[in-house]
């Protein structure tokens, strides 16, 4: 099965991605066999901690090894030189960054995938039978939902109310938005364990991953006052936290790889809200481990 180079948002940046998929037999060319894939992540990327965590509750590591590298890119286009033979071996004069996650094959030492929500998909179909059910049948369309809420609702919205240089009407409007989603987010947990379902799945994954990211990183280019009003949501952060106990959640979370990667990346303004620190993390997650 042939994979083609597209241009998709990857990380913060623009840059060539790989989409090819795992199938249930030969005739899809990758299809699922024990140890025939790796997967490549570096630890303060968002989108390879949802690829881990969703390979810890799967319990995969004997079947799809893991590759850690460095939390921030060593090469000058921001990627990582260990994975440059790869993308070199699976497109031809590709001349973009070569960047984290990467699911690959080590039958052919190229690339199957660089897309997170298709590498998750694929590792809890085709290798998670007798696992924790991460896509349960018919929830599809809901755990979409959520990935869309996550990404425009809050990463994005959060990325504006702290944006440098934006008009300050716009930076209300964005914060407003945030805090109208995590209040509906704060409503809707009332009561309920789980995002979604009555155990642990996808949804779960990707608001962890987005909450921790608003913590970690959005809160940093935020003013106190802003950053206390997020706060303001106990049965959201308290299921952040319970999550960040679960040794496939916090036994997965590298907040040292998360500063030093933002540190790298960063262009913006530190503000007041870098002091306010939501939840103690490394504690919550030494509680799982």
């Amino acid at each position: 099965m042939s994979v083609t180079p597209l241009a998709l948002l990857h990380s913060e940046q623009s840059a060539p991605a790989f989409r090819g998929r795992i199938g249930s037999d030969a005739r899809s060319g990758h299809y699922a066999v024990p140890r025939r894939y790796r997967i490549h992540l570096s630890p303060g990327c968002p989108h390879c901690l949802r690829i881990a965590v969703v390979h810890g509750l799967l319990g995969l590591d004997d079947v799809c090894p893991v590759t850690f590298l460095d939390a921030v890119p060593d090469c000058p286009d921001g990627g990582h030189s260990a994975l440059r033979p790869l993308y070199d071996a699976s497109a031809h004069r590709y001349g973009g960054a070569a960047l984290a996650p990467v699911l690959s094959d080590d039958w052919s030492g190229r690339i199957v995938s660089t897309h997170a929500p298709d590498i998750m998909r694929d590792l809890a179909r085709h290798f998670g039978t007798g696992r924790p059910a991460l896509y349960p049948c018919g929830a599809e369309a809901e755990i979409e939902a959520v990935e869309r809420l996550c990404g425009q609702d809050i990463e994005q919205a959060a990325q504006r109310a702290g944006a440098p240089g934006t008009e300050p009407a716009e930076r209300a409007a964005a914060l407003d938005k945030l805090l109208e989603t995590l209040g509906a987010l704060e409503r809707w947990l009332v009561s309920r364990e789980y995002l979604i379902r009555d155990q642990i799945n996808a949804a779960d994954v990707e608001l962890w991953v987005t909450l921790v990211q608003l913590d970690t990183v959005h809160r940093h280019h935020l003013d106190a006052a802003a950053v206390h009003r997020i706060a303001g949501h106990p049965t959201l952060w308290a299921y952040a936290r319970r999550l960040a106990a679960h040794p496939a959640f916090g036994g997965r979370l590298d907040l040292d790889g998360i500063a030093r990667r933002h540190h790298a990346h960063c262009r913006g303004l530190e503000a007041a809200g870098a002091a306010v620190q939501i939840l103690d993390w490394a504690a919550h997650a030494a509680q799982g481990r």
